[in-house]
């Protein structure tokens, strides 16, 4: 897996601090900025965070990369709606050798490794099969309909990718360029920093985490699972770590 912070809003904790105080301020968006000194934005975000006043945090905003990550993830990913998502096509882009995301309890178990890897060979075969077979089918059929020899198998070509791409697994690897603002962000770390989510999509929340503590420590200070900021929501669902979760995820608070 990989995780990159492709871009962000300019100087977040200012603008959030500028937002935040226009809504007590009697004054201009010129005047709040001339007296926002480093140590004040720090203070007010601060207090923004005690207070729980989540709204101007929207207005910064924050762009992923990731690649090596599964649809399994990615499914998980789409339910977070205020985000705006582009991923690799399966329609548009043939696979003549999709790579696979092997979750780490296959990898250590031999038997289960070996029916793994079987499985991710023959569906690339039944892949290659498919498009071989449909492209045929395809091509016949739109030269029926009067295109010419070179469009009947670029359409083909296309159509016969959409069709064979049904067989491919929830390990198919994906790459995918999100974009989520500073509180969609806080709410997806809540969930999915969280023991109960699933290892991949955790693994990635993790790291986006510490990308932007990179670039806006203040405002993601208390950022990671709800039981952080809170007690523990999962009930007698609950992973029963969190003293040990606070410690890891304010270390150097």
């Amino acid at each position: 897996m990989k995780v990159d912070l492709l871009t962000h809003t300019p100087d977040p904790e200012r603008l959030v601090s500028t937002a935040a105080k226009l809504c007590y301020s009697k004054t201009g968006t010129s005047d709040i900025l001339d007296g926002l000194t480093d140590e004040k934005v720090h203070n007010f975000i601060e207090k923004l965070s005690s207070l729980g006043h989540e709204s101007p945090i929207e207005h910064v905003s924050f762009t992923f990369a990731v690649e090596g990550v599964s649809r399994v993830l990615t499914h998980q990913l789409v339910r977070h709606r205020i985000a705006s998502f582009s991923q690799q096509s399966q329609r548009y882009v043939k696979l003549d050798q999709f790579d696979f995301v092997m979750p780490p309890m296959i990898e250590k178990n031999p038997k289960a490794r070996e029916i793994f890897l079987t499985a991710m060979k023959e569906d690339q075969q039944h892949y290659d099969e498919l498009v071989e077979s449909l492209e045929e089918s395809y091509y016949n059929e739109f030269l029926s309909e009067g295109y010419s020899e070179k469009k009947s198998k670029s359409f083909a070509e296309k159509k016969a990718i959409e069709d064979a791409r049904f067989v491919f697994p929830n390990a198919c690897e994906t790459k995918m360029i999100f974009t989520m603002n500073a509180r969609t962000l806080m709410h997806f770390f809540k969930h999915r920093c969280c023991d109960r989510a699933q290892w991949e999509i955790r693994d990635m929340a993790d790291s986006m985490l510490d990308l932007v503590k990179e670039v806006s420590p203040t405002l993601f200070k208390y950022a990671g699972p709800n039981c952080v900021g809170s007690n523990c929501p999962e009930g007698v669902m609950t992973c029963g770590k969190v003293k040990e979760k606070r410690a890891y995820y304010l270390k150097g608070e």
